[in-house]
C-alpha cells in the first residue's frame, strides 16, 4: 500500500481488505494491511474508529517489525482504549486474551507516572511495571545482561523503525545511557557478540575508547528521527549519552530535556558542536519558589559541590573537549542553526553564558529565560543586540529593564543584513518585529520604558504584562492589531484603556485581567461613558469584538444577563477571581452556555450544589476544576458528582465538612485525577492517606494543608503514590519524622518540590539531605510559625494562634546548593 505523502487509506477500507484477504485465502493482502497499520500506528490510534479494528489484526500489527511509535506509553494507552471499547465483545471475553495483548507492551520503557496510574484499574500490570522500573533504577546493567542471556533483550530496546520521526522517553526515571547503547546495537549480532558488547559497556574504560568502540561497530542509525524527549530522566547523564545519541540519531534537530537538573550549560555547548542540525533545545528546570521582588530575604548562603570525576562527562572535561566548545563557537558563530532555546528557571547561567549564546546562535528567533535571576539587564540587552532574528522573548521574572528596552527600540536593523519592507516609522527596530513578549514580574522596567516599547511594537501576537508598571497611556500607545493573547493582571490599567486595545485586536482569544482594582473605578475625565461601560458589562463589550476562548477576570467584571453569555459560548478556560461578581444565577448557567469549557477556576465566589450539578451535566470535557476560598451552601453532594475527564482538582478552603467517606466517594467519581490539592478539611485523619493512594495511585501533585490529623501518625501510605513530583504537607498533624526529607526523596524517584512546616515535625525539626541524598529534589521549603495572642480572648488556649513567621528555602542546581530564609510564607 503506497500512497502519496499526506494521503491515508480510510481505516474501514483497511479492515474490509483484511477480512476479504482472510476469507479468500489471499495471504499478501492481510500482510499489506497489518504492515500499513504498523507504519501508521500513531495516525490510526487517533481515529474514532480505532476500536473497530479486529483483535487479530491489532495483534498482528503490534508484532510487526515496522510498528512505529513515539513511545511505549503511546502503545499502552492505545491498547487500553481498544480494550475499554471492546470489553463486552467476544474478541476479549476472558482476562487471558485481554492480558495477552497487554503483554506486548514493553513495561520497562513506560514512564513511572503512567505505570503508577495503571495500578488503579490494571493492578497486575501496574505493579509489574513499577517493580521493573524500580529494579532498573537500582541495577540496570545486571538486569539487561540477564535479559541478554535469556534472549529477552528486545524487552529493553526502544522501538525504532525507518519511519520513526519522534522518540519520547519523558518520565522514564530509570533510563540510562545503556538503553541508548541498545538502540545502536545491531539486531543481527549473535549472542556471544551481543554479550561482549554489553559487557564492554560495563568496563571503566575512557570515554575516547568507548567512542572508538562505537565507531568500530556497524551500528544502527535512524536518520528519520528528528525529535527526542528525555525530560525528567535524571539518570540519563549527557556526557555518557551523547555519543550514542550521535550514532543513533545523526539528524536530530529537536531535543527536549526539561527538569533534568544534572544537565549543565556546558552540555548545551557540546550539543551544538556535536549536532549541527539542532534547531530547538529545551533545558527547563523548576523556577525558584520565591521572587526577589516580592519577598524579604533575611539571609542566604550557598555551598558549591563537585560531582565525582568518574563519569564520562568528567572525563570529557579533563580532555578539554567541552572547555573548547564555547571558544570554538565564538570564533565560528555560523556553526549553529538553533532557532529556539528554552533555559527557563536555570540559575546556573549568567551574563557570560548569554554572551556565548549570542555568538553561538545567530539564527535564534525564540528565547525563554524566565526566572533566570542571575542574568542582568545588561546581559540581556547584549544578547538581544547580537541576535537580530529574535521574534519571541520570554523574560518573565528577570532583570529585564531600561537597557534592554533601549536595544529593542533602537534602529539596529539598519546596520544588519535584514531587509524590511514596511514603511512604518519604527519598522527598523526589533520591537516592531516582535511577535511574543513576556515581561510579567519584571520590576526593573519603569512606566516610561514600557510606553517607549509599546508604541513601537506592531507585529505582536502575545503580550504578558502581569505585575508590571504598565499605564493607560502605554496601552493607548499600542497600535498593533495582531494580538491573540493579552495579560494585564495585577496592574493599574483602566477599563477604557483595555477596551481600546481589544477593539483594535479582534483576533484576541485569551484575555487575563485579574487583580486590576482600577478596572471598576470610572475615570474622572469620562465619568459618563465609564459608568455606561460598567453598566453594560465588560465581558459583553469584549465579546462583541473578538471570539474569546480563555478569560481570567476579577475587579470590574460583571455579567448581567443570559444574553451576554451567548457570545462566550466558545470559552475553553475561565478564571473568576476576587472582585468579580457574576451572580449565582449566571454561574449556574455558565456551564450550559459554555459547553466547551475544559478549565474552571473560581476564587472568592459564592458556589452551591446547583452549580456543581450544572457542571456535571454540561461540561463533559472538564479537565481542571479549582475552587479557592469560596462561600455558599456547598454540601457533600459535590463529592458524588462524576467527572471522568478531570485531571486537576483543587479544593482549597471550600469543603470544611469533608470526611474520609466523602473523600473515598470523590476518588471513585473522579478516577483520573493526577493533581490534587485540599485545604481546610479538619475532619480528616490518617486513614485519608490510604484513601488517596488507593484512589489516585498516579498522582504527581499532592498539596494537603490544615487537613485535620492526616499526618499525626506519620506519612506512609502517601508514598504509594510513587510518581509524586510536587509534595506539600502543612499543619496536618505533628507526626512527621526528622529524616522525612531523605525518606521522601529516596522513595519518590520523581520528587522535585517538597514543602513542610515545623509545626508537623514530631522531633522539632527536619534533617537536610546532602547533594547525593537529595536524588531528584530541586527545592525544599520549610515554614516556621510563632504563637500570637488573639485580642478577642485572652483567657483560653484558643487565644493563641499560629502565625507564619518565615520560610527556609533550600535549592539545588547542577553546581551548588543555596539556602535562603525569607520572611514570607511561600
Amino acid at each position: 500500500m503506497t500512497l502519496a505523502e499526506g494521503q491515508q487509506i480510510p481505516i474501514d477500507t483497511v479492515i474490509e481488505a483484511w477480512n476479504f484477504g482472510l476469507e479468500q485465502g489471499i495471504g499478501f493482502v492481510p500482510e499489506l494491511c497489518k504492515g500499513y497499520l504498523a507504519r501508521n500506528f500513531a495516525w490510526v490510534t487517533s481515529l474514532n474508529s480505532f476500536p473497530d479494528i479486529p483483535y487479530d489484526l491489532l495483534h498482528s500489527c503490534i508484532e510487526h517489525p515496522l510498528l512505529t511509535l513515539d513511545s511505549e506509553r503511546h502503545l499502552c494507552e492505545a491498547l487500553l482504549i481498544w480494550l475499554s471499547d471492546n470489553r463486552r465483545s467476544s474478541q476479549c471475553s476472558s482476562d487471558d486474551s485481554k492480558f495477552d495483548i497487554l503483554r506486548k507492551v514493553r513495561i520497562s520503557l513506560l514512564p513511572l507516572e503512567f505505570a503508577a496510574g495503571l495500578r488503579r484499574d490494571f493492578s497486575q500490570l501496574g505493579e509489574e511495571a513499577i517493580c521493573t522500573i524500580l529494579d532498573l533504577m537500582k541495577d540496570s546493567f545486571s538486569i539487561i545482561l540477564a535479559a541478554l542471556v535469556g534472549d529477552k533483550l528486545d524487552d529493553f530496546r526502544i522501538r525504532l523503525t525507518e519511519y520513526s520521526e519522534k522518540i519520547s522517553l519523558a518520565g522514564c526515571v530509570h533510563i540510562t545511557a545503556l538503553f541508548l547503547f541498545l538502540v545502536v546495537l545491531p539486531s543481527d549480532l549473535d549472542m556471544t557478540a551481543k554479550k561482549r558488547m554489553v559487557l564492554s559497556e560495563l568496563d571503566n574504560c575512557t570515554a575516547n575508547n568507548r567512542y572508538v568502540l562505537g565507531k568500530s561497530l556497524m551500528t544502527m542509525s535512524y536518520k528519520s528521527v528528528r525529535e527526542m524527549d528525555i525530560s525528567k530522566c535524571p539518570k540519563l547523564y549527557f556526557g555518557s549519552a551523547v555519543k550514542w545519541l550521535l550514532l543513533a540519531f545523526p539528524s536530530l534537530s529537536i531535543l527536549r530535556a526539561s527538569h533534568c537538573s544534572q544537565l549543565k550549560i556546558e552540555d548545551f555547548y557540546c550539543l551544538l558542536q556535536k549536532f549541527p542540525l539542532i534547531t530547538e533545545v529545551d533545558m527547563t528546570v523548576d523556577t525558584s519558589p520565591f521572587l526577589p521582588a516580592k519577598v524579604s530575604v533575611v539571609s542566604t548562603s550557598s555551598d558549591k559541590y563537585r560531582v565525582a570525576s568518574t563519569t564520562p562527562y568528567a572525563m570529557l572535561e579533563e580532555n578539554s573537549l567541552l572547555l573548547n566548545v564555547a571558544k570554538t563557537s565564538l570564533e565560528n558563530p555560523a556553526m549553529s542553526n538553533i532557532s529556539k532555546l528554552t533555559l527557563e528557571g536555570r540559575n546556573d547561567i549568567n551574563d557570560l553564558d548569554l554572551l556565548k549564546i549570542s555568538a553561538l546562535c545567530g539564527s535564534l528567533s525564540y528565547l525563554n529565560i524566565k526566572g533566570c535571576t542571575m542574568v542582568t539587564d545588561m546581559g540581556i540587552s547584549k544578547l538581544i543586540s547580537k541576535c537580530l532574528h529574535i521574534k519571541s522573548l520570554i523574560l518573565s521574572y528577570t532583570s529585564f529593564g531600561q537597557s534592554s528596552v533601549g536595544v529593542l527600540c533602537s534602529d539596529l536593523l539598519l546596520t544588519s543584513n535584514l531587509t524590511e519592507v514596511s514603511d512604518h516609522k519604527y519598522s527598523c527596530t526589533m520591537a516592531f518585529r516582535l511577535q511574543q513578549l513576556h515581561i510579567d514580574g519584571c520590576k526593573g522596567i519603569d512606566q516610561n520604558s514600557i510606553s517607549q516599547l509599546m508604541c513601537r511594537m506592531y507585529m505582536l501576537k502575545i503580550l504578558m504584562l502581569r505585575g508590571t508598571s504598565v499605564t493607560d497611556d502605554a496601552l493607548y500607545d499600542f497600535l498593533g492589531s495582531f494580538l491573540e493573547s493579552l495579560d494585564v493582571s495585577e496592574t493599574m490599567v483602566s477599563m477604557q484603556a483595555l477596551t481600546s486595545v481589544v477593539r483594535r485586536n479582534t483576533g484576541i482569544r485569551c484575555l487575563k485581567a485579574t487583580g486590576c482594582t482600577k478596572l471598576n473605578r470610572p475615570d474622572t475625565y469620562d465619568l459618563a461613558s465609564a459608568v455606561t461601560a460598567n453598566h453594560k458589562g465588560y465581558l459583553f463589550e469584549l465579546s462583541q469584538h473578538c471570539i474569546l476562548e480563555e478569560v481570567a477576570f476579577g475587579w470590574g467584571f460583571s455579567i448581567l444577563s443570559v444574553e451576554e453569555l451567548v457570545p462566550l459560548s466558545r470559552l475553553r478556560c475561565i478564571t473568576i477571581g476576587l472582585g468579580a461578581s457574576p451572580g449565582h444565577h449566571v454561574l449556574c448557567l455558565l456551564p450550559k452556555m459554555c459547553p466547551l469549557l475544559e478549565s474552571v477556576i473560581l476564587i472568592f465566589q459564592v458556589i452551591s450544589d446547583r452549580i456543581f450539578r450544572s457542571i456535571q451535566e454540561s461540561l463533559k470535557n472538564l479537565k481542571v476544576l479549582q475552587l479557592c476560598c469560596c462561600l455558599g451552601d456547598l454540601t457533600s453532594f459535590a463529592c458524588k458528582i462524576s467527572m471522568l475527564q478531570l485531571r486537576i482538582l483543587r479544593l482549597e478552603w471550600v469543603t470544611p465538612w469533608m470526611t474520609n467517606n466523602d473523600l473515598a466517594i470523590l476518588t471513585k467519581n473522579c478516577p483520573n485525577v493526577v493533581e490534587f490539592s485540599l485545604s481546610g478539611c479538619k475532619l480528616l485523619d490518617s486513614a485519608s492517606q490510604e484513601i488517596i493512594s488507593n484512589g489516585w495511585p498516579g498522582l504527581t501533585f499532592i498539596h494537603l494543608e490544615e487537613c485535620g490529623k492526616i499526618t499525626l501518625d506519620g506519612v506512609s501510605f502517601l508514598f504509594n503514590c510513587i510518581a509524586i513530583e510536587d509534595f506539600l504537607l502543612r499543619h496536618n498533624g505533628k507526626g512527621i519524622e526528622r529524616n522525612f526529607i531523605y525518606e521522601a526523596a529516596s522513595k519518590l524517584p520523581l520528587l522535585r518540590k517538597l514543602a513542610l512546616d515545623l509545626c508537623d515535625a514530631c522531633e522539632g525539626g527536619f534533617d537536610s539531605p546532602s547533594h547525593a541524598e537529595r536524588c531528584f529534589l530541586s527545592t525544599v521549603m520549610i515554614s516556621r510559625c510563632k504563637s500570637q495572642k488573639c485580642a478577642f480572648d485572652s483567657q483560653t488556649m484558643e487565644a493563641f494562634r499560629s502565625v507564619h513567621k518565615e520560610t527556609i528555602v533550600i535549592e539545588w542546581d547542577c553546581k551548588e546548593a543555596r539556602t535562603t530564609v525569607v520572611k514570607e510564607r511561600i
